[in-house]
């Protein structure tokens, strides 16, 4: 069988981000034949109709969209929402024609962030997610405390019981690419 090849993307810019921290947590808990490759948003200008040629920063990560077979979107959670970072690639790559890069797209969500890790923002994440038709996993879910001694100062997941659970989530996004196939 091809290789399932998955995209990570971090609503968090922070290099040190419990976010990225579970991104990397997901890369190392992958199962046989998946890989994970991150998206950087640090240079991505907010989306902006007015923009008559798309920034460079914007091709290179629809084009990671497009290549990628399903989504692994951490995000941190603002005023009980999503990252503005992580909303506005969604709203660059939902421009596409017929919405060609999202519709259909098996994603799977995750996020660190305080007290109630981001079930807020996850939840909002999952409204974005049925008007793009993008297809969420409904279990397992992760939330992450991000600041109950689970990561280090380099935002790296530590909690091994978090860890398991990132990589169950894992084995459940490729199983739908593979159903899907």
């Amino acid at each position: 069988m091809a290789s399932i090849k998955l995209l990570g993307i971090a609503g968090s810019l922070r290099q040190a981000s419990t976010n990225r921290g579970l991104l990397r947590a997901a890369q190392a808990n992958l199962p046989g034949g998946a890989t994970l490759e991150f998206a950087e948003l640090a240079d991505v200008p907010f989306y902006n109709q007015d923009i008559v040629e798309r920034p460079a920063a914007v091709s290179r990560v629809l084009a990671q969209i497009g290549a990628a077979d399903a989504l692994v979107l951490a995000s941190t959670e603002y005023n009980y929402s999503l990252a503005p970072a992580l909303k506005n690639i969604l709203d660059w790559a939902s421009r596409e024609p017929n919405n060609a890069l999202l519709a259909g797209k098996p994603v799977a969500l995750m996020g660190a962030g305080g007290g109630m890790g981001t079930s807020r923002a996850q939840y909002h994440l999952r409204q974005v997610c049925v008007f793009l038709d993008l297809q969420p996993l409904n279990k397992p879910e992760v939330f992450a405390n991000a600041f109950a001694g689970g990561f280090d100062a380099n935002g790296n997941l530590t909690d091994e019981k978090l860890a398991k659970l990132v990589g169950e989530q894992m084995q459940a996004l490729v199983a739908k690419v593979q159903a899907a196939r």
